[in-house]
């Protein structure tokens, strides 16, 4: 894992500083899926934050150079990875283009916005992963248009198992500037968390839907 433990720590105490993750074990958010979780994580807040902007641009940077080689394009998972993206596309010197979940229904129809071409090597940038899903549908949408995608950069993962299978199913590499596990140490030694919620916070991880059926029923 090239995501140094000073980059992962650093990410995620300014996550928690401005709170783009949320955590809550006893009033747990709800999710699109109608899912109950402890966690809520909106990454764009950090776009606010120059200082903060600034740290992810520098370690994605830091990231791909010291993890792929010969990148062509830069590719941001629309919505929360195009800003980001585009930044680290600046910051590269290279093309950037961005990849909706779905093609377009009116005019030209593309799902990949920008000028990109069969053959040229893309680094594909995500803010968030959850399942996977949504950031391998960027992933394969860029192979269908015959690129070589040499693997994706998000700036946070839960971590959850499913997400794990899927990146391997898809043979996609995933490197992270921060994780679940490393949120939970800083929200613990910061007094984000009680010492307590710790066992919660970690059982959601393990399972998801086992933990919102308890929340939901409680």
């Amino acid at each position: 894992m090239i995501t140094t433990d000073n980059m992962a720590l650093q990410m995620a105490t300014f996550l928690l500083q401005v709170k783009a993750i949320k955590l809550n074990n006893e009033n747990p958010f709800t999710w699109a899926s109608g899912r109950k979780s402890p966690i809520y994580c909106d990454n764009r807040v950090t776009l606010s934050y120059p200082e903060i902007r600034t740290f992810i641009r520098q370690s994605f940077v830091e990231v791909i150079n010291n993890t792929w080689s010969g990148i062509d394009v830069v590719a941001g998972v629309a919505t929360g990875g195009i800003a980001q993206g585009a930044l680290v596309a600046q910051e590269l010197g290279l093309p950037f283009v961005y990849v909706r979940s779905e093609a377009k229904s009116h005019g030209l129809t593309n799902q990949i916005e920008g000028e990109i071409h069969a053959g040229q090597t893309v680094v594909v940038i995500e803010d968030l992963v959850s399942t996977g899903k949504s950031s391998l549908i960027a992933v394969n949408a860029l192979r269908e248009k015959g690129c070589v995608v040499k693997g994706m950069a998000a700036i946070f993962t839960y971590g959850l198992d499913v997400a794990v299978k899927n990146f391997a199913d898809a043979d996609v590499e995933l490197r992270t500037l921060t994780n679940y596990d490393t949120l939970l140490e800083v929200a613990c030694k910061e007094d984000y968390i009680r010492p307590s919620d710790q066992e919660s916070l970690a059982n959601w991880r393990k399972n998801p839907e086992a933990w919102s059926d308890a929340h939901m029923n409680a």
